[in-house]
């Protein structure tokens, strides 16, 4: 099993890894695809997209429709200035039409993307059909699947098994996993960390030099997540009007640092806020990193943070934290699920603070069973969380359960290190659980807005 630190840490933007990031990269390898089909420019062409499942239940207010105007019109993720959306998004929406090969396409985002509430796609529950027409005539069309995190597969790939558990064998690593046991196993057999067997593992596809670049890039992108978060005050967009606290929070706590009369659990507080900071960033859609998740963005980053000003700093630690968190994730992607849609929010804060818990264990000093056994303790305790945005935003409750998230992280790691690695449930068993836990739950609590706090708000 090989996935990188780069598949598990995507720089892109807000609200949703799945229903935002996963969407806007579709419709830009649909476009890529549609150059093939289109040369003459007295031909009526036409591009209907329809949404099912979770993207269609709430997509709205995971701004799916938005971010499909993105990359229709060739914005990705990683690249777009998140200052110039709206701009793109109102020329589209005045035009309705775009440029493919230099010829009109007709697409009007009001009538031609559509929300299909009654058909869930057998493969996934966040699936989209892109359809390119001449008149009432189909050119091209092509199912595509947002899986959570950032991936995004046809309909044939799944079908063929060309998903996240098929391995390219054509590119041998030297330390090849497929689950927590055997990581753990590797590092007794080889003496080696588990940071030491990731950077192993990515240095055959990029050179030291380029791997820590990049490593570093994803750092300074969570942090400039907070310090951004942490600066602006208002309304987050979505019509439930949620108010912006870190930064009051954040001020707050300035005030108070070093008088003697603070509260003994203020860290929390820092915790907290450094969190919060980062998902009302990305519930105003600017720019985070998907760590697994859109919706879990705020939890590393916390930590790492956490890690840098209250511990105590080296940039090599930082690397080992990130490239340790990414390899717990990548066992929990494999092996269960990090999507909501799928499994609810265990998959997405709890495989989370899993990643916190094991970055932060590693980053104190602990061997590889610790780090094992504080991402199993985060895990554990982020057991049966379902998915219940209100009104379909990444807003409520999902800004607070990143806090939580990252105390819990910190909690786990703690707890680990006073200990000698050895407990009664393994990792593995623990995302065992968890996928089975997901498989059982109702499909209202994953992901839809139709069941849990979604459903149950109060008119006043």
């Amino acid at each position: 099993m090989f996935l990188s630190v780069f598949d598990i840490f995507k720089i892109g933007i807000g609200p949703s890894s799945s229903h935002t990031t996963g969407p806007m990269i579709a419709a830009g390898l649909f476009i890529e695809s549609c150059r093939d089909y289109i040369a003459d420019d007295k031909e009526n062409y036409h591009i209907i997209i329809t949404l099912h499942g979770s993207l269609a239940f709430t997509g709205k207010g995971h701004a799916t429709d938005k971010a499909l105007i993105l990359g229709i019109n060739g914005y990705q993720p990683a690249t777009i200035d998140a200052n110039n959306i709206d701009h793109i998004i109102k020329k589209n929406n005045e035009n309705k039409n775009l440029k493919i090969n230099k010829i009109n396409i007709k697409f009007n985002p009001e009538y031609d993307i559509k929300f299909n509430y009654d058909v869930i796609l057998p493969e996934h529950t966040n699936g989209m059909v892109f359809t390119l027409m001449n008149n009432d005539h189909i050119l091209f069309e092509e199912t595509y699947f947002s899986i959570g995190g950032g991936f995004v597969y046809t309909q044939k790939q799944l079908q063929e098994g060309q998903h996240i558990n098929q391995q390219d064998n054509s590119i041998k690593i030297p330390y090849d996993w497929s689950n927590a046991q055997e990581m753990l196993d590797m590092g007794k057999k080889y003496n080696l960390s588990i940071a030491d067997m990731k950077r192993a593992n990515e240095e055959i596809h990029i050179s030291r030099d380029l791997l820590n670049n990049k490593i570093d890039k994803i750092c300074e992108t969570m942090l400039n997540s907070i310090q951004s978060g942490l600066s602006k005050q208002g309304i987050l967009p979505g019509g439930l009007d949620v108010k912006r606290r870190a930064h009051d929070i954040y001020q707050k706590l300035l005030q108070e640092k070093g008088k003697n009369d603070i509260f003994d659990h203020q860290v929390v507080d820092w915790l907290s806020v450094y969190a919060m900071a980062v998902n009302e960033e990305n519930a105003a859609g600017s720019r985070v990193v998907t760590a697994p998740t859109n919706g879990a963005a705020g939890v590393i980053p916390a930590v790492l943070l956490y890690y840098r000003d209250h511990c105590h700093y080296n940039e090599e630690i930082m690397r080992n934290f990130l490239l340790t968190a990414a390899a717990i994730g990548g066992i929990i992607k494999v092996n269960a699920s990090i999507s909501g849609a799928e499994v609810g929010c265990q998959g997405e804060v709890g495989s989370a603070s899993a990643m916190a818990a094991a970055g932060l264990c590693c980053a104190l000093g602990g061997n590889n069973e610790q780090i094992e056994n504080a991402a199993e303790i985060a895990l554990e305790h982020h057991l049966g969380m379902t998915c219940d945005p209100v009104a379909g935003l990444v807003q409520v409750p999902c800004i607070e359960r990143n806090a939580f998230g990252a105390v819990k992280a910190v909690t786990a790691a703690s707890i680990a290190l006073r200990e000698d690695g050895q407990h009664f449930i393994s990792l593995d068993k623990c995302i065992h659980t968890m996928r089975q836990t997901g498989i059982d739950m109702n499909e209202k609590y994953k992901e839809t807005s139709l069941g849990g706090l979604a459903a149950n708000i109060v008119e006043c």
